[in-house]
């Protein structure tokens, strides 16, 4: 799924793909949100969609924006107040997160490598979203891919966490796991 991400990225239908997702994300956020509401999503790593656009969206619409932070190995993430102006700091595993003071998120959106309909994800192997959304239990959960990131069936383990929906660049999926895999 590595190598197919990859061709992807660098054809000439990322842009529209992209623009899709985007837009998709921020009605279903939009619905999903209410007033006050903080939002976790995710700035880009090489190869991943680059949300910076729904942010900034998200934000004109007066919502609290918060970007994760990786603490230490088998730890949930911690998140902080993203503002568009705000300085970004390097992290682990070559990920960026702002200055920004510590918030709890109500909604987090969660990158994935693969993922299947009932709602299981392939990410990157350290556990961070499942320790993550086990460690936020009221906060709601939304995966975020394009349609060929779609397989037929996740493999899972004890801890893995489903998500009860996963948006694309084509539709919004309503996954038919419940909130930990068996």
């Amino acid at each position: 799924m590595s190598a197919r991400r990859r061709t992807f990225f660098s054809s000439p239908d990322r842009e529209a793909a992209e623009y899709s997702l985007h837009r998709r994300m921020v009605r279903t956020l939009r619905g999903m949100a209410g007033a006050g509401d903080c939002i976790a999503l995710v700035w880009p790593l090489p190869g991943e969609s680059d949300l910076r656009p729904v942010m900034q969206a998200l934000h004109a619409d007066g919502l609290c924006i918060a970007l994760p932070e990786v603490t230490a190995k088998r730890r949930p993430l911690t998140f902080r107040l993203w503002q568009p102006d705000c300085v970004m700091q390097p992290g682990h595993h070559g990920t960026c997160h702002p200055e920004g003071p510590p918030v709890q998120p109500d909604v987090v959106c969660v990158p994935l490598l693969a993922f299947d309909r009932r709602g299981m994800r392939l990410g990157y192997g350290g556990g961070y979203y499942d320790r993550t959304l086990a460690a936020l239990p009221r906060a709601r959960a939304m995966g975020f891919g394009l349609s060929f990131q779609e397989v037929t069936c996740i493999p899972t383990g004890l801890y893995d966490v489903a998500l009860p929906a996963i948006v694309t660049e084509r539709e919004l999926i309503r996954c038919r796991g419940d909130r930990r895999a068996r």
